[in-house]
Order: structure tokens, then C-alpha cells, then sequence
């Protein structure tokens, strides 16, 4: 991975109607030009519609590679998606978009210090079935969790202003083993790879909730079901 990359986009969104009876969400996100600032909680400016599943000091910033949207224009149906979304950063609900980072680069805990803020990698992203009713794809989520390519989150350890344009410096790299890729084909490729999941169960700088499920799978020997997440 290279040291330093550049924001290509920030983008916030606000909590509106969405598909579905009496749900809301801010996958719409949007960009903006001028400085944000971010804090523990995430953008100024941006929503969350489901607090329950998303934002928290840990899903605080979600982060997703424009270098992804080449191969989802390929993969996805035509001309039955909604392939315009892929017209430009914003497709998949982030706040930062970049080229150069991706899940096989980036490992949980990596600080990087983003315009005048220091981010943590805490986790990746679990899809949800929101994304098979904004790309009209009725497996997108499952599309985007079986390929791994799937964006990630940060926790702010120091608040700061971002804003398009601003270098991505990579600070510091303390589990260079543990790619988001590598965690990734643990909880949803090799589901039952036990020592990495123990591995994973144990990893401080991972969110919580995240070793908690890897440590549960490890317990119980079973795989979650993933049916209501991905909408199936």
C-alpha cells in the first residue's frame, strides 16, 4: 500500500423515506466541495436512518474504493440496475471516497490522518438489503459481501477537517497481517476456519461486535444466519 493517497470525494447525506413503509435512510449520500468537520460521531451534515445498525463511535466514517466501481459496472445486470449510481462516488452510501485503498491493502487499525483528522480502521462493512433497493439488484448485498468488496469504517481518534483533495496518509500500520480482505473471507468465505476466527476474536483494535461474532462462530461451531441483513 502506498503511504499517501488523495481524497477523491466527501460526501453526507440526511435521513429521508426509503423504499420500504416507515424507513428511512441517508444512503443518498451526496458530495460536498467545502472543509467538514469530523468528530467521534462522524460529518458534519451527515444521517444515519437506522442508529440501531449504523454510526457509533465505530461505524463513525464510512470509507469505499472507487477503484471497486470499474468491476460492479461489469458485474451487475443490464439494464436492469440502476448503473448510473456508478457514475461518480456516492453509489454505495459513503462519506469518503478514494482511489489506491482497498480492503487487500488496508488492515484493521490503520491510522490515517485525513486532512487535519486522524481515523482508525475499525471494521468492515456488513451489506444490508438497502443496497438491493438503491441499485434495484435483488442480491446486492449478498453481491457485495461474496466479493469482498465491501468498504470499510473508521473510529475518529482526533477530530479534524476533511475535505476533497486532501491527502490520505498512512500513520501507522500495527497488524499488518490482518487485511480487511483476509477478516473478510473468515466471516464470509471460509466460514469455518477456526484458527483465523480465534485470531480475529482477539484483535483490539477491531470493533467489538465484530469479535464478538467471530468468538461466537467459534463457540458454537455455526455459521449466523444472514437471511433478514441481505433481504433474502
Amino acid at each position: 500500500m502506498t503511504n499517501s493517497t488523495t481524497l477523491e470525494a466527501v460526501l453526507v447525506g440526511k435521513a429521508v423515506p426509503f423504499r420500504l413503509p416507515d424507513t428511512v435512510s441517508a444512503i443518498d449520500k451526496q458530495p460536498v466541495e467545502r472543509p467538514v468537520s469530523v468528530g467521534p460521531t462522524g460529518l458534519t451534515g451527515d444521517e444515519q436512518g437506522d442508529r440501531r445498525h449504523h454510526g457509533g463511535p465505530d461505524k463513525a466514517v464510512h470509507h469505499y474504493p472507487f477503484d471497486h466501481y470499474p468491476a460492479w459496472r461489469s458485474d451487475l445486470p443490464f439494464p436492469t440496475a440502476s448503473t448510473e449510481l456508478l457514475d461518480a462516488p456516492g453509489a454505495f452510501g459513503e462519506n469518503l471516497a478514494t482511489l489506491g485503498l482497498t480492503e487487500e491493502s488496508v488492515c484493521v487499525g490503520d491510522i490515517f490522518r485525513i486532512g487535519t483528522a486522524t481515523l482508525q480502521v475499525s471494521q468492515a462493512r456488513q451489506p444490508c438489503w438497502k443496497l438491493n433497493h438503491r441499485f434495484g439488484v435483488k442480491d446486492m448485498a449478498r453481491r457485495v459481501q461474496a466479493t469482498g468488496r465491501t468498504g470499510w469504517y473508521y473510529r475518529v481518534l482526533e477530530p479534524g477537517m476533511v475535505a476533497m483533495g486532501d491527502n490520505i496518509t498512512l500513520l501507522d500500520c500495527p497488524l499488518p497481517d490482518w487485511t480487511l480482505a483476509r477478516i473478510l473471507r473468515a466471516f464470509y468465505q471460509d466460514t469455518h476456519d477456526i484458527r483465523t476466527l480465534i485470531g480475529i476474536s482477539v484483535l483490539e483494535p477491531l470493533a467489538m461486535g465484530w469479535r464478538e461474532l467471530a468468538r461466537r462462530r467459534v463457540e458454537s461451531g455455526k455459521v449466523e444466519d444472514w437471511t433478514a441483513r441481505l433481504g433474502e
